[in-house]
């Protein structure tokens, strides 16, 4: 498997010069007129064909060894996650969401992070834990159900996946919150998703952040996709321009940059710890998988549009970047295609290895001193076992 298997190597594109019958193609055009004029500028500081540009506002200056690690990044987050993929369509895995598309949303805001930072993660930000240190294999044993999430938040700064929709932007915003009181010169990065932005827990926790100035930035992923439903069943204003009701800014970057997305996520982080409250970032981009192993995106979208976004590939942009400015050759591609591939055999390894956890395991960390109900749980749930020894089941 190649590290561009999944990226797009088409450019093609829907002709303008499609006829369409008088009303329809009136109608379109005037939605499209409508659309065109109302969409926002994003932040973009690399091409979808890989030429440089600047911004005003947003601007990062990288070293070639800076990029080269930047391409790593998201090369090696897009093979660990096809290879889950693969896990779980093998039954290794019960369940996976891919990020495939969003490699640099997530390589570019994880590396804007330091070290004292701190980061809320949804399900998804498998790129995020590659950045913060955390070994790839602890989030499979998760989806493989042989642990709760397998690291130690403290030791890298990265709370354990959260599966309910925007509850961690709660959390996020009263660990900003805390360590506003505490004097700490750090600040907080909570992720959500264009879904999760209708969520209750999400605006509950803009009004706390704007309110008490909370050190905290929310990074949107707007992939296009709540599972099945387009972003304009959420909403009818761009997302990032939520925060101006909040009192706070908001701002828009190419999700499929990942040097805009860097730069954009630092200076929201600078602002949090000079102590200047809350940004939202809407990372603009594309899921080009299913929602989760579990999802048939064919049902509700078209060819056509993964097809758009394929040309915009993060990674492909980037590798074409290093290449017309002659910061990698080929011995770095080859040597990082190596790398690739020994990561994809290493996580199979590791996952077929798990052992099976001890089916009483999951009652003993409940309450610190044991509880009565608990333990009665537990007593059902050891007959349940025992009642398939010896026998099959009825």
């Amino acid at each position: 498997m190649t590290v561009e298997s999944t990226a797009a190597r088409k450019t093609t594109r829907r002709s303008s010069g499609t006829k369409r019958t008088a009303s329809a193609s009136t109608s379109t055009t005037k939605k499209a007129t409508a659309a065109t004029a109302s969409e926002p500028e994003l932040v973009q500081l690399l091409t979808p064909e890989g030429e440089r540009v600047q911004h005003p506002d947003y601007d990062i200056d990288l070293s070639a060894e800076e990029l080269r690690g930047l391409y790593r990044d998201m090369v090696l987050t897009r093979r660990f996650d096809a290879e889950a993929t693969a896990l779980q369509r093998q039954g290794e895995l019960g369940l996976w969401a891919s990020l495939l598309g969003q490699e640099a949303a997530q390589i570019g805001s994880g590396r804007a992070l330091r070290d004292d930072d701190y980061v809320f993660p949804t399900y998804r930000e498998h790129g995020v834990a590659w950045c913060r240190g955390v070994d790839p294999t602890n989030l499979l044993g998760m989806f493989r159900g042989v642990n709760n999430g397998g690291w130690d938040p403290s030791t890298n700064n990265f709370h354990l996946y959260t599966i309910v929709l925007g509850s961690q932007t709660l959390h996020a915003t009263g660990y900003a919150m805390g360590i506003a009181k505490d004097g700490a010169d750090s600040a907080v990065l909570a992720y959500f998703g264009d879904g999760a932005s209708s969520q209750g827990d999400v605006n509950e926790s803009f009004v706390f952040s704007s309110v008490y100035n909370a050190p905290v930035v929310f990074f949107c992923q707007n992939n296009q996709w709540a599972i099945s439903e387009p972003t304009e069943k959420q909403t009818r204003v761009p997302l990032y321009q939520r925060a101006r009701g909040f009192g706070f800014p908001g701002i828009r970057v190419d999700g499929n940059d990942v040097l805009a997305c860097l730069a954009v996520t630092r200076s929201a982080l600078e602002r949090a710890r000079r102590g200047e409250g809350p940004t939202l970032i809407e990372a603009f981009t594309y899921r080009m998988a299913a929602h989760t192993t579990s999802d048939d995106p064919t049902r509700y979208r078209r060819d056509a549009e993964r097809e758009e976004w394929e040309a915009k590939d993060p990674i492909l942009r980037l590798k074409a970047y290093l290449e017309n400015e002659g910061h990698a050759d080929a011995a770095f591609f080859e040597e990082l295609e190596a790398e690739s591939e020994a990561l994809g055999k290493s996580v199979r390894e590791v996952v077929r290895a798990m052992p099976v956890p001890d089916h009483m395991a999951m009652f003993d960390n409940v309450y610190a001193d044991g509880h009565a109900l608990v333990d009665e749980e537990r007593a059902q749930y050891a007959a349940y076992q025992a009642s398939f020894e010896g026998g099959e089941a009825e």
